[in-house]
């Protein structure tokens, strides 16, 4: 598949699949299937034209071993966040249709300039430079796919690398920039019981370095991280199951808190 046609066809479905709460059984038609992450980007560009905003950043999914196996993929994938998806600290998210039911505790940077698409890569120092401030944040994914753990790397970037909601924490106001975020510990509680903990090297290693990583992919495929987009660069902590009536509270340490209750 690798005309526009079916690249509208296939974000017609993955759309009118996310709106109504569906779920697509077996994956797109075969018909509709991309046939490489490339084409499945193209499907999830047409993402753009269907907010009713400016797209508010990005995520990166599978950025850690236990969030490759989760959708069962052997790297990253970069989403798009659309504007009306994203919640303020605090809220509180329903689940109805939610098919994944996890929350991830993640590093999100806010971006003070453009990087636009280039040639070469950019490098850690560059990317650094292009950042504002560094918030804590937590993601509530989702899939269209009713096992969109069998479906595939290509499939899922269509479905916008199961980007559903999230939660965007107060900048920090510590000297972030000098934080160790590969061991930055991060620890989350469900209704107050047992913590679940990681740190920051479970995001490609380093927070840091899926932040680099997102920015050359979007350079890659012709697309600037502009300024004032936000990146959530992937979970610290394995995916926390959730249910209705659980509240879940995120601590960053000096970074900052969140907290969110689901219904």
């Amino acid at each position: 598949m690798t005309d526009s046609t079916t690249f509208r066809q296939a974000s017609d479905l993955l759309w009118n699949t996310w709106q109504t709460g569906g779920r697509l059984a077996d994956g797109l038609p075969e018909a509709l299937r991309p046939a490489s992450r490339k084409d499945g980007y193209a499907i999830q560009a047409r993402l753009d034209a269907r907010s009713g905003s400016p797209i508010f950043g990005w995520k990166i999914a599978a950025t850690s071993t236990a969030g490759q196996k989760h959708i069962g993929v052997d790297g990253p994938l970069a989403g798009r966040i659309l504007a009306e998806r994203v919640h303020p600290n605090g809220a509180t998210l329903s689940l109805t249709n939610n098919l994944m039911r996890v929350a991830e505790c993640e590093f999100a940077f806010r971006m003070a300039r453009t990087l636009l698409p280039r040639v070469g890569d950019f490098t850690r120092g560059e990317v650094l430079e292009a950042v504002a401030s560094l918030h804590p944040a937590i993601e509530v994914p989702d899939s269209r796919y009713a096992a969109f753990e069998k479906v595939g790397a290509a499939q899922l970037a269509a479905d916008n690398a199961c980007a559903h909601d999230f939660l965007l924490g107060a900048p920090t106001l510590a000297s972030w920039r000098g934080l160790d975020l590969v061991n930055f510990p991060v620890e989350a509680r469900v209704n107050g019981g047992p913590p679940h903990r990681g740190t920051g090297a479970n995001v490609l290693g380093d927070p840091v370095v899926a932040l680099v990583w997102l920015a050359n992919e979007l350079s890659s495929l012709g697309i600037p991280l502009e300024a004032g987009q936000v990146v959530t660069t992937g979970t610290c902590v394995v995916p926390i199951p959730i249910a209705p009536g659980d509240e879940v509270l995120a601590d960053f340490g000096e970074v900052g808190q969140m907290s969110v209750r689901f219904t």
